[in-house]
């Protein structure tokens, strides 16, 4: 996202002889608990046009092609644009779907800045700030972190999943496993010379291997997809298809990080 809005400000900028920023804020991405939140997030994510006075009425909404609420309701067509998941969250017939989430879309018009959906999520199934603070007098406390939108055992579970993975990356570390360490491992796991591993070669043995090594640097050490490009010599999109292969295959053959952990280089 980053690239994609930096190279959009600076096309903009040269297109219209300016210079600077281009959007207010950088890109941000919020993780929602979907049974309690995404109903509202996407109703009020749709519902901006209105508030920045874009447009005025919900029939323009419709027809405004910058946002997703037309090809929700059908009145517009992308093939790359995913609906279903959304409107499934309002019945299990399309049609009656695009009906009632349209009815919603209105219903909420006249709401202004919900501060329970700005900033990422806190507590908000605890009934809203006044209530956190209630809580908080009495000495009840719930997990909270603006990266998220959910409850507190929502909240909860996801750091507590993030915090193990963490845990792991740095139980690699503290064990001296770096990248070339895991290299190493790969290679006797598999039985692969290395140069034939990291090479650009095609031989079926050799892809297993690389597909491997890039699922188990970006899983386990946290490695970026254009960091491992740069080290193994091939394109990112040829590492992103390695890890997604690499999954599959530890997957297929119960592969434990035990096992590379053992192996003796």
């Amino acid at each position: 996202m980053r690239r994609l809005l930096s190279g959009y400000a600076g096309s903009f900028n040269r297109r219209h002889h300016r210079s600077g920023h281009l959007f207010q804020n950088r890109y941000k991405s919020i993780l929602c608990q979907e049974d309690v939140y995404l109903r509202e997030l996407v109703r009020y994510i749709h519902l901006n046009p209105l508030r920045a006075k874009i447009i005025k009425t919900i029939e323009e909404l419709d027809r405004y092609p910058y946002f997703g609420h037309g090809y929700l309701i059908g009145y517009s067509q992308n093939d790359w644009q995913q609906t279903e998941s959304v409107l499934k969250l309002f019945a299990d017939h399309v049609p009656s779907a695009r009906q009632s989430y349209r009815a919603f879309v209105e219903k909420g018009m006249d709401q202004g800045r919900s501060l329970d959906l700005i900033g990422g999520g806190l507590l908000r199934i605890a009934g809203g700030w006044q209530a956190i603070e209630a809580m908080r007098k009495v000495g009840i406390h719930q997990k909270s972190d603006e990266r998220m939108l959910g409850d507190s055992d929502f909240v909860e579970d996801v750091l507590s999943r993030a915090t193990e993975r963490l845990q792991q990356k740095y139980a690699l570390a503290a064990r001296g496993i770096g990248f070339e360490q895991l290299v190493q491992r790969v290679s006797v796991l598999t039985a692969i010379p290395v140069q034939a591993m990291v090479g650009p070669g095609k031989e079926r043995q050799s892809v297993r291997a690389r597909s491997l090594l890039c699922f188990w640097a970006v899983k386990e050490l946290g490695m970026s997809l254009t960091d491992l490009a740069c080290r193994l010599g091939i394109s990112v999109s040829t590492v992103s298809v390695a890890v997604q292969r690499g999954v599959k295959i530890v997957d297929r053959e119960k592969l434990e990080i035990a096992a590379l952990l053992n192996a003796k280089t």
